[in-house]
């Protein structure tokens, strides 16, 4: 089975085509509005940013998806999950403050914002998706709740996915803080040797999980949450990623972003942005420079086509210098394995596909 993909890139000669109208017309050339129904409480799912992040998508670009729903009589809100990490989102008030502050206020943006999981993460119900590795799945209450959701992903690549895009949008960024854990479970941190007993890694820890003594730290796996706090916070690097394990991971979060869209499929929409195409998630507190150059924008109503022709349309570009980007510059080369030796992004496509999230095949039509 093949699905539509529709894409425009970014040149721009006259008003008619700025980026304002590219976003508009994709929204329109998808025909989005086929599944909008008056008084629909329609979710915009997006990613804030952390503070400290700037390449988030534009509020300006979110605000022309915002007023497409509103002119089908519908009732759009801004959503996001809280973060199981302890940043500037962990929570409800914290999130609404990093949101505002990045530009998502109600009169840029023309819409309210809701924390889909609550003030302290605790809002959300059970899913049944009865796959490999759940039974069922832990989704914001609010996601749910929703009549119908557009999600709007800021495309680039990731440490442990191998890239961001909706699949992960849906799978991370729908999921209450007890679901990210589960996502998390089987890829908690270790410990290389060296370790000089600093304490670094126990005071960035949020729930004590590191025991230190003259022989180095250990970690407590049964009370490890696997936030990652503390990959960043050893001196000499020598807390890592197990990368063993990835493969489960994208398997576990793909099943999560099944849960997500339950009950929901024809009442989906989905739009990727290649800018700004960075090679680590907006979670963190900064922006590394981009891999590649601006592409552009594609919209679909298949999470996996969408990746799928998002991640081909990347590796077709010539990597930057002077990026994260070692290997794989040049043209059709894996820009994501280029950065991620360890990570096989397609795995989040391959398993979609096989449990029924979307189709890898795509057709790519070109409206620019």
């Amino acid at each position: 089975m093949v699905s539509k993909v529709y894409f425009t890139d970014f040149r721009s000669k006259s008003n008619q085509d700025n980026k304002v109208n590219k976003v508009r017309n994709l929204f329109d050339a998808i025909n989005f509005q086929a599944f909008i129904d008056e008084n629909d409480l329609m979710a915009v799912k997006l990613h804030f940013g952390e503070e400290g992040n700037d390449s988030y998508i534009n509020p300006v670009l979110v605000r022309q998806v915002v007023d497409k729903i509103t002119a089908q009589g519908a009732k759009p809100f801004l959503t996001d999950t809280n973060t199981l990490y302890y940043g500037s989102r962990h929570n409800s008030q914290d999130h609404l403050k990093t949101a505002i502050l990045h530009g998502f206020d109600y009169s840029v943006v023309g819409a309210p914002l809701i924390i889909a999981d609550g003030l302290r993460g605790e809002n959300w119900a059970n899913v049944q998706i009865k796959q490999k590795h759940f039974e069922n799945v832990k989704i914001a209450g609010d996601i749910l709740n929703a009549d119908g959701m557009v999600v709007l992903s800021h495309f680039k690549g990731h440490e442990m996915a191998g890239f961001g895009g909706a699949i992960k949008n849906l799978a991370m960024g729908c999921a209450s803080a007890p679901g990210k854990i589960e996502q998390h479970e089987c890829s908690k941190p270790i410990i290389n040797e060296g370790c000089n007993s600093c304490g670094r890694c126990a005071d960035s820890c949020p729930v004590s999980a590191f025991e230190i003594s003259k022989a180095g730290a250990a970690i407590n796996y049964d009370k490890c949450i696997a936030c990652n706090n503390c990959l960043g916070a050893c001196p000499d690097e020598l807390i890592k990623l197990n990368w063993s394990t990835m493969e489960e991971f994208i398997e576990r979060m793909t099943e999560y972003a099944l849960g997500a869209v339950k009950n929901k499929t024809e009442k989906m929409g989905y739009m990727n942005f290649l800018m700004n195409i960075t090679p680590e998630c907006d979670c963190l507190p900064y922006s590394d420079s981009p891999i590649v150059p601006d592409i552009g924008i594609m919209v679909s109503k298949d999470p996996v086509a969408l990746d799928a022709a998002c991640y081909d349309m990347v590796n077709e570009q010539c990597g930057l210098e002077n990026s994260m980007l070692k290997h794989n510059h040049q043209h059709g080369e894996d820009k994501f394995r280029g950065l991620w030796k360890n990570v096989d992004g397609r795995r989040q496509l391959q398993y979609g596909e096989e449990i029924g999230l979307g189709n890898i095949k795509y057709d790519l039509v070109d409206i620019s």
